[in-house]
């Protein structure tokens, strides 16, 4: 199998007449990689993919493929394959002709392309399936023959526009897994398009977080989840308790806020606006509901504030505490099920802290729910 090659945007934009669709976008991928671009529906993560593809010029910029420009190259020609959310598995085909179309397209003799199937259905962990028609597989089995096919033409680079959409719940989880294991039994690059947070943080060596046609922040699960670089960001991936207000303070790399729920609370700059921000700036505090706990002592303190009780929703490996902080905004509080039944009583008020390293700041900007 081939291996995976670099794919790089140099300042690609996309422009549909006035509608600007992508916004100057810079990437590297490397060799080899997962790569997600996750974002909300009509951000451009598509787009982005179809100029990989071929299917679509920049307007402004360049896509290169292992170092090669693609400018004026079509899809039939680059060294990628595409696989869409239909999957488009021909239903009269058995599946190993499915896997192999590629092949017979190019001449190869039927042995030849048994021979290939058969590596290909043992690789995807679908021994002694060829024989049967795609209407006998399960949809995941589906997404597997699908992947194979793809394989089969030996691209350098796999795209994979929101392939699992269509599976439930249980299924997705699984299929996570197995495409995983499968990019990293090939070594080739995967470029994944998802709105679903879970597909890109299992999945992804890094991840492109996209908001109207601009990435917003690359890196790793762990960056775009515990250092947001924006409170898009913050408030996209995840689940965020928003504070907002103003910088008291600051010392180091800490920021006391000034907040419109609880009064001054301190908190982590993140990276991407230590040096940045000033005393006096309007701020945006995020603190995730799992980062919250029942304090024990209820003297004040800059992490520490209280809050009353609204309703509580149990989730089987989680209890969600929703509660009211000043103003009336409402504040998530996730604790984890240790096998002991617990109420928290409404009305009440509760005293809740956190680790000031886990709590975030950013200048304040767009949240992703408006």
């Amino acid at each position: 199998m081939t291996k995976g090659v670099d794919v790089d945007l140099e300042n690609v934009w996309i422009r549909f007449g006035d509608f600007v669709a992508v916004r100057e976008a810079n990437v590297n991928i490397k060799g080899g990689e997962f790569f997600s671009f996750l974002g909300p529906s009509g951000c451009g993560k598509t787009t982005i993919l179809r100029s990989v593809s071929g299917f679509l010029e920049p307007s402004d910029g360049k896509v290169r493929i292992g170092g090669k420009d693609m400018a004026g190259i079509g899809p039939n020609k680059r060294p990628t394959a595409l696989i869409f959310q239909n999957l488009a598995l021909f239903p009269l085909m058995k599946v190993w002709e499915n896997i192999t179309f590629s092949m017979e397209v190019k001449g190869a003799s039927k042995a030849e392309r048994r021979k290939r199937a058969d590596e290909l259905l043992d690789m995807i962990a679908l021994p002694d399936q060829g024989d049967k028609l795609p209407s006998e597989l399960s949809g995941g089995q589906k997404q597997r023959v699908a992947i194979a096919r793809a394989l089969c033409a030996e691209p350098d680079v796999l795209l994979l526009d929101e392939p699992l959409s269509a599976l439930d719940l249980k299924l997705r989880q699984h299929m996570r897994t197995e495409l995983r294991e499968i990019q990293q039994r090939v070594g080739i690059t995967f470029i994944y398009i998802t709105h679903d947070q879970g597909e890109a943080l299992t999945m992804s060596d890094n991840v492109a977080v996209m908001r109207a046609g601009i990435i917003d922040q690359i890196g790793t699960g762990h960056s775009v989840y515990n250092d947001p670089a924006t409170p898009f960001v913050a408030s996209f991936v995840g689940e965020n308790n928003v504070f907002r207000g103003k910088i008291k303070s600051i010392d180091g790399d800490m920021a006391l806020v000034s907040t419109n729920r609880t009064g001054e609370l301190l908190a982590r700059i993140a990276t991407s606006a230590q040096g940045k921000m000033n005393v006096g700036d309007s701020a945006m505090m995020f603190i995730r509901p799992e980062a919250c706990n029942i304090a024990e002592d209820i003297s004040p303190a800059a992490n520490r504030f209280t809050a009353r009780v609204k309703h509580e929703e149990f989730e089987g490996q989680i209890y969600n505490v929703f509660l009211e902080g000043a103003e009336g905004k409402e504040i998530k509080m996730s604790l984890v099920n240790v096998g002991k039944q617990r109420q928290s009583a409404e009305d009440n008020n509760l005293t809740l802290e956190y680790m000031p390293d886990q709590a975030v700041v950013l200048p304040a900007g767009e949240l992703a729910s408006e």
